[in-house]
């Protein structure tokens, strides 16, 4: 195995691991979580249930909307990389689970708490970079986005938007009906749709161009 190979994939499972902690940490703030996982994270918080055990079925479900668009546009071929994504979902969801049992519930105090939330957002943010600049298999909030957006022959940026709002609805929905009240919606979800694009853009004006040398890519 060369060492482009070793290095790119160093990089993606680096990008997991920080994009898990990102994530993870973030909900421990208990300040609202990210759009794409609010739905998720209120199921789980709403039944009691294992919070990695329902991500995984939500990926799921980005997973099978991704197969159903490529049938529709009949690009076959690109179904087995949409199924490629539900072990790595697995993977990536214990990941989750790992840290939440390591990092504990956070209460009191704002500015501890806006501080790790910030850090969150980070680590979401380079996660995010790490994994996609290593070019294997997408994970599945990445993949569903580039999907909808090669679909719908909208900007990535719009559909991220969209499906961001969607699932915040989805999230407030579920919510008020099964809770009684809004879950996992707050100023963490306002930050992470403001301020993880702009770390991922950061992530790759800075180390973009060494992470694909080392990977061998270009």
């Amino acid at each position: 195995m060369s060492k482009g190979k070793i290095w790119r994939g160093f990089f993606y499972c680096l990008g997991l691991l920080v994009l898990a902690f990102g994530i993870s940490l973030n909900t421990k703030t208990n300040l609202g979580v990210s759009p794409l996982i609010s739905v998720s994270y209120s199921v789980a918080h709403i039944c009691s249930a294992n919070f990695g055990n329902i991500t995984f079925l939500w990926y799921v479900v980005f997973v099978l909307v991704q197969i159903g668009c490529h049938i529709a546009t009949k690009r076959y071929r690109m179904i087995v990389s949409d199924i490629l994504q539900i072990p790595l979902s697995m993977v990536f969801t214990r990941f989750l689970n790992v840290f939440a049992v390591l990092i504990p519930d956070m209460q009191g105090g704002m500015l501890p708490r806006i501080l790790a939330l910030l850090l969150a957002i980070v680590c979401t943010g380079a996660g995010i970079g790490l994994t996609l600049n290593a070019r294997l298999i997408l994970n599945p909030g990445d993949g569903i986005v580039q999907v909808l957006a090669d679909c719908s022959g909208k900007k990535v940026s719009t559909v991220k938007n969209v499906l961001d709002a969607t699932c915040v609805v989805i999230t407030i929905i579920i919510s008020l009906i099964f809770a009684g009240e809004i879950v996992g919606i707050g100023l963490g979800t306002i930050m992470a749709v403001i301020g993880v694009g702009r770390v991922v853009a950061i992530y790759n004006h800075f180390f973009k161009e060494t992470q694909l040398k080392r990977s061998g890519i270009s």
